[in-house]
């Protein structure tokens, strides 16, 4: 295998493990969808959850969590505060889709 080859495989594979997720933030607005009856994408104000414009610009989540892609994962994954869990409704793909949209926001 030719070293550019050799380089390319690696960087592949330190993203794979790294969990680093990428996603497509206009898939993830469309995912979005089934959020935003409870929350706001355009604003901070609270609708039924918080509002989530600049969510990846804060210091904390209401939780007093940091606000890390971890935290927001588990959020979706789990819910809480009267937030349903959608670990089995999304795919890892639509996920990865709402991040990159979150952080968009």
């Amino acid at each position: 295998m030719k070293p550019l080859g050799i380089a390319s495989v690696c960087l592949c594979l330190a993203a794979a493990l790294s969990g680093a997720a990428s996603g497509d933030p206009a898939k993830g607005k469309t995912v979005f969808q089934a959020c935003a009856v409870c929350h706001n994408a355009d604003s901070t104000e609270t609708k039924m959850g918080p509002g989530l414009k600049g969510l990846f610009k804060r210091d904390k989540l209401k939780s007093g969590k940091k606000v890390t892609e971890a935290n927001i994962r588990a959020r979706i994954d789990d819910g809480g505060n009267g937030m349903p869990g959608y670990k089995d409704m999304l795919t890892e793909g639509e996920k990865n889709d709402l991040i990159a949209y979150l952080k968009a926001l």
